[in-house]
């Protein structure tokens, strides 16, 4: 099965994931790629060996285009998305998957009608260390779990995006829309869902633009750090942390807390997962590294995307996956508005 695949947004998530994961992937015969900003899409076309689209309706009515990367700025995920999916396109969307949770449903009723499938960028569950400490815990090897922190920051989107300036339109409310909880935190919560097999029911959070500015040297109109106190369903309590301002290095790390020991989840240098058991017991993996802003490696998103396609199997992250996750991140931003407990 030849697959040609169509990315709409032409920034760093493109440069660096979608578009390089795509050339790699061998069922990929043809990328086309489309941008408001034209020079961006043709840059890349000639870099990745790909064709430009002049307009998104002329890729999305593309008869020979089989998949669409949705890697537009947030505030255009429900249309776009919505959109391919209706014009008969498996999508992948970059997350969060939208901004409202009308939007997301929006998306989802999209889905149902097309029959087509619909994967979320939630590539934390692809990778390996990840999908192990599952192993591990669904194994029942150290008891259930009790509690858990989990934390992810790092110098900040203007570090990463397209622009390298603070006129990044991550800052931008309009545009963002959920700051660094749909950039980072979404991606955790995401996570602990996944890792636990649960999903959290309970939030509490503050929230601020600590040290960020703008390209006018004003506050930035989202926050760039949050930190929630969590509760699942099942009973697991947690503390999460997000945040653009880590500047010494980058923390993606998780540490979960079960009966009988501890999981630490990217915490060590060298070993991705460390089991420490009550017993005194040690041990370490060496699995692979997690990608960074600095260290860009396969995510394994496009592969299991095109797996999906390929074989008509559910995407390893569903929309209402993605939806559960939404659903946290917009309860957390309103319990950090209105210093209240939140039931999700």
């Amino acid at each position: 099965m030849s697959i040609t695949a169509g990315i709409i947004g032409c920034g760093s998530i493109t440069r660096y994931r979608h578009a390089p994961e795509y050339k790699a992937n061998p069922h990929v015969s043809k990328i086309v790629f489309y941008d408001r900003n034209p020079e961006r899409a043709e840059a890349l076309a000639e870099l990745f060996g790909g064709t430009t689209a002049g307009s998104v309706e002329a890729l999305l009515n593309d008869p020979e285009i089989d998949v669409i990367s949705d890697c537009s700025s947030n505030e255009y995920h429900h249309i776009h998305t919505t959109n391919a999916l209706l014009n008969g396109k498996h999508v992948l969307c970059e997350k969060p998957l939208s901004l409202t949770l009308e939007q997301a449903e929006g998306i989802l009723s999209a889905q149902e009608q097309s029959g087509k499938k619909l994967m979320v960028d939630h590539n934390q569950r692809l990778t390996k260390a990840h999908q192990e400490v599952k192993r591990i815990i669904k194994n029942n090897e150290l008891g259930k779990p009790l509690t858990f922190k989990t934390t992810f920051g790092h110098q900040g989107p203007e570090h990463w995006g397209f622009n390298k300036s603070n006129s990044t339109w991550f800052f931008k409310k309009e545009r963002s829309g959920l700051g660094v909880a749909g950039d980072l935190g979404i991606h955790k919560i995401d996570l602990i869902h996944y890792l636990l097999d649960d999903e959290i029911e309970y939030v509490s959070a503050f929230k601020g633009a600590l040290d960020k500015v703008d390209e006018n040297d004003q506050p930035i109109q989202v926050a760039d750090n949050i930190v929630c106190s969590l509760k699942t369903k099942k009973g697991v309590l947690g503390s999460a942390s997000f945040s653009w301002t880590y500047y010494g290095e980058e923390d993606n790390s998780t540490i979960i807390y079960c009966e009988h020991g501890i999981i630490k989840i990217y915490t060590h240098p060298d070993h991705q997962i460390e089991v420490i058991r009550s017993d005194g017991g040690k041990v370490h993996y060496q699995l692979e590294s997690i990608q960074t802003n600095d260290n860009q490696s396969n995510t394994g998103v496009i592969d299991a995307f095109i797996k999906a396609v390929r074989l008509d199997e559910e995407p390893v992250v569903t929309g209402h996956d993605a939806f559960s996750s939404l659903k946290v991140i917009l309860g957390i931003l309103e319990a950090a508005d209105t210093q209240k407990i939140v039931k999700i």
